[in-house]
């Protein structure tokens, strides 16, 4: 039995796990954070548990998205229009805003539920014991009889056939020892940035999506800030009601003072969207650049950028055929996005299966 050690368990390591548990591997997922997930993160109601809204990625475009549309409809995960109906609100290039209309993008949608629906489809059928969090694991060496020893930083050495490391390529380079790896394969880590990693997300929760009612579409464009970008975030129903937006300010301005921060996003919301945006129900910033498990220094020392296709290095099989990378980035089609994460994992994990001695069959489903 093909024997599998997942290293990282968001979105890429959670899929390679489901393709690899489903062909009849035997396979452990280890997750430095309290939770799995990655970067796919949601803001919860604590009475009900109710997601509330996307802390992390948000939009699927399945009708340009093919490996995310099979795997949606594999998983019964649904999805609705991102809504723009409306005039939208441009912000800082004159003295007052402007309402104009804006074009949207053709086919971009979310996800019922949010992008947490794909990580709880995915853990359903595992056994729980099979996943273990906040566990951080130190070095990848050759281990005996040809396995791979995976070091843990308590001291704890686990050994497998195969290691699938499915980290930021950046965290892997600068945290974990990897005595094997090519002077080439370290450069092509580290030259891959990690999507949205020195980004922050605001989201404010209404009562009721008042701007709907005054023909807005909650979008905003500015130039000035604090949001350069933001868009209604409301339910499939228009509940809960929000808006979330992308934060302009650098990691280390909006970190020296938070509550300056919030403020001026209330105040930015009130001129753009009138006096109810004033008294939000909730009110809350994901900075991802504060994520040590995800944001690495070299991405903190550049402007941020999107992941271009890396090189071959990083889609190759390593010490010996045993380790291989698997993320978001590292994929030919929508590196960085969420269909990139799952081309990733099913990818990887179709290789790993195809060069098992038995012939296993990797088609599709």
């Amino acid at each position: 039995m093909l024997d599998v050690l997942v290293i990282g368990a968001g979105l890429s390591g959670m899929t390679a796990a489901h393709v690899l548990r489903e062909r009849g591997a035997d396979v452990l997922l280890i997750e430095a954070d309290a939770q799995v997930g990655g970067r796919i993160r949601s803001l919860r109601d604590q009475r009900t548990n109710r997601t509330l809204a996307d802390l992390g990625p948000t939009w699927v475009w399945p009708k340009y998205q093919p490996t995310f549309a099979k795997w949606a409809n594999s998983l019964g995960i649904e999805t609705f229009e991102q809504f723009n109906q409306g005039g939208a609100v441009v912000h800082g290039y004159s003295p007052k805003p402007i309402r104009q209309t804006l074009p949207g993008q053709d086919g971009m949608t979310r996800i019922v539920g949010g992008p947490t629906s794909l990580i709880k489809a995915l853990c359903k059928p595992m056994d729980p014991a099979c996943i273990r969090t906040a566990t951080n694991v130190a070095g990848i060496r050759e281990g005996t009889a040809k396995k791979v020893s995976v070091h843990i930083d308590t001291g704890e050495k686990i050994e497998a056939d195969h290691v699938v490391i499915s980290v930021p390529l950046r965290i892997a380079a600068a945290n974990l020892e990897m005595p094997w790896a090519s002077p080439e394969l370290l450069d092509a880590m580290r030259r891959a940035p990690t999507w949205m990693s020195t980004h922050a997300k605001a989201v404010v929760i209404y009562n009721k999506p008042f701007w709907r009612n005054r023909g807005l579409a909650g979008r905003i464009v500015s130039r000035t800030g604090p949001l350069v970008e933001a868009h209604d975030h409301s339910g499939v129903d228009g509940t809960p009601a929000a808006i979330f937006g992308f934060v302009g300010w650098s990691p280390a301005i909006r970190q020296s003072d938070p509550e300056r921060l919030r403020k001026a996003i209330l105040r930015q919301l009130v001129e753009c969207l009138g006096q109810a945006a004033a008294k939000p129900e909730e009110f809350f910033i994901q900075d991802w650049a504060k994520n040590r498990k995800i944001v690495s220094d070299l991405d903190l020392s550049e402007p941020a950028s999107h992941p271009n296709v890396g090189p071959e290095v990083l889609r190759q099989a390593h010490l010996g055929g045993s380790v291989r990378f698997s993320v978001s980035e590292t994929s030919k089609i929508s590196p960085g996005l969420i269909e990139g994460a799952l081309a990733a994992g099913e990818q990887t994990a179709k290789q790993l299966l195809a060069d098992e001695p038995d012939g296993t069959q990797t088609s599709p489903e």
